[in-house]
């Protein structure tokens, strides 16, 4: 299964890595590399759970970027 995933560098200089479509499924690293290692990790354990419970991921979504305004 492929996921989106999405990272961003935290204040603390580590790698910060989510899942979207898995609400609440972050990781982080040191690297870019640690933190999409951590995060595979991460996102195994999430499906683990959410299968045990009953939940499933959206059949379909869409990733878009949008363009918005600062003040």
């Amino acid at each position: 299964m492929r996921l989106p995933v999405v990272i961003t560098k935290g204040e603390d200089g580590y790698y910060v890595a989510e899942v979207p479509v898995l609400p609440g499924c972050i990781s982080q690293g040191k690297t870019r590399k640690e933190a999409l290692a951590n995060i595979k990790e991460a996102a195994e354990l999430c499906l683990e759970c959410m299968e045990e419970e009953g939940w499933s991921l959206p059949e379909n979504y869409t990733l878009r970027h949008v363009e918005v305004g600062t003040k």
